[in-house]
């Protein structure tokens, strides 16, 4: 068996059917450009979405109100009033695997500065939360004790409020912007963080002491959520056993009987994500996989047509002495030549339209080695497990049949 003689007619019969060839790469190219592309889009969300959790605290751990049946209807945690300042106090004393801990209340109106007035939502937290959230102060300063044991009327807001409330380039710090009809004077401006994986803006936001939006705004005595951090990621769950502990001391929870809160770790939410983006990227691959499936059928498909059209040719060859295993061995080398050749193609094209989706539509993309890798062996694969079927009929003709074939 003469290697190179086989490639070389192998080759010949390729560049004898240039367009019919490139027809039937067509399948493989847009298969490995798919499948590139999509892996790429998932691995790249992913990488995204854990990115922004990282950035929002990856130890952080949030504590919610529980639900509870009343009369023999379910409330909805929006409507529990089981934490308290005293659970947030409790919590800030006793726990020994938190780092930071901050309480959270919230309210919804407009902004108002002059004449432009922008509509958002004002949070009511201690210091530590700029801890929790992982956010700095650019300009001004944070609330301190004093403020928050006076209830004082000041505020520290993120950029999406400056620029939407100060549009003449004015300083927010030491202006007074108005809250329905309460006045805040802005002390600080948050450093920018511009928008998170899920779209949320995260420049959107006022930050008050949580006593002045208890009482000056909301009239309440209890807390929306709880926000912790943990002193490292890996004593998260202690973390969390701990704060389950001292709450259920604290609301005096007999052993058998629900939590009414509910605890909630980054951790968790990563874990959840990443299964969903996983499972998503895994879909993307098999449905762009599906192409390559077509490819191959193909390959296939053209394979069984040259058969057919030299099958004369075959039957010179075998008998001027060329073995079955020869024959096989050239219709493999084209097979396997149109889908290395089309993979090859499709690499090229997979990485240029990964990268067009994230220059024209802003999407993030995370192109693995491993992807590229993988697609390629598989339509290599695909050539010599497509290929063999028709190579096989072709060894096997009877050179007499063959030459007397028409």
């Amino acid at each position: 068996m003469n290697w190179t003689n086989l490639f070389k007619i192998a080759m010949k019969a390729i560049a004898n059917n240039k367009l019919r060839t490139f027809l039937t790469m067509l399948g493989i190219i847009i298969g490995v450009a798919s499948v590139i592309t999509m892996l790429a889009i998932g691995q790249g969300s992913k990488q995204s979405i854990q990115s922004q959790i990282s950035k929002m605290g990856s130890n952080m751990i949030m504590i919610m109100p529980g639900a509870e049946r009343r009369g023999g209807v379910r409330m909805g945690g929006s409507d529990m009033q089981t934490l308290k300042i005293s659970d947030y106090n409790t919590l800030k004393q006793e726990c020994t695997y938190l780092a930071a801990i901050s309480p959270s209340v919230s309210s919804s109106g407009q902004f108002i500065f002059g004449g432009n007035n922008y509509s958002s939502s004002i949070s009511g937290v201690s210091q530590d939360y700029l801890t929790i959230r992982q956010l700095e102060v650019e300009d001004g300063d944070m609330f301190d004790d004093t403020d928050i044991a006076q209830s004082a009327k000041v505020c520290i807001i993120g950029k999406t409020i400056a620029d939407n409330l100060f549009t003449n380039g004015e300083n927010p710090v030491g202006q007074i912007i108005r809250f329905r009809s309460m006045p805040f004077t802005v002390i600080g401006v948050l450093k920018s963080k511009g928008y998170n994986t899920m779209g949320q803006d995260q420049d959107d936001v006022v930050l008050a002491p949580y006593t002045t939006v208890m009482k000056r705004i909301l009239s309440v005595n209890y807390l929306s959520m709880i926000y912790a951090s943990a002193i490292n990621e890996g004593e998260t769950e202690q973390a969390i056993d701990e704060i389950t502990e001292i709450l259920r001391t604290n609301h005096k929870l007999q052993d058998g009987k629900a939590d009414n809160f509910n605890v909630r770790s980054q951790e968790e939410l990563s874990s959840m994500m990443t299964s969903t983006t996983t499972s998503m990227t895994i879909l993307l691959a098999c449905v762009a996989g599906i192409s390559l499936i077509v490819g191959g059928i193909g390959i296939m498909n053209i394979m069984y047509v040259s058969v057919t059209e030299r099958t004369k040719e075959i039957g010179l060859r075998m008998s001027v002495g060329a073995r079955g295993v020869d024959i096989l061995t050239q219709f493999l080398i084209e097979a396997v030549m149109i889908s290395i050749t089309g993979g090859l193609i499709g690499v090229l094209f997979g990485v240029g339209a990964a990268y067009g989706v994230k220059m024209f539509a802003g999407w993030p993309i995370a192109i693995q080695p491993m992807s590229v890798i993988l697609s390629f062996a598989v339509c290599s694969i695909t050539g010599i497990f497509f290929g063999w079927y028709p190579a096989k009929k072709a060894a096997n003709l009877d050179p007499i049949e063959a030459i007397r074939y028409e």
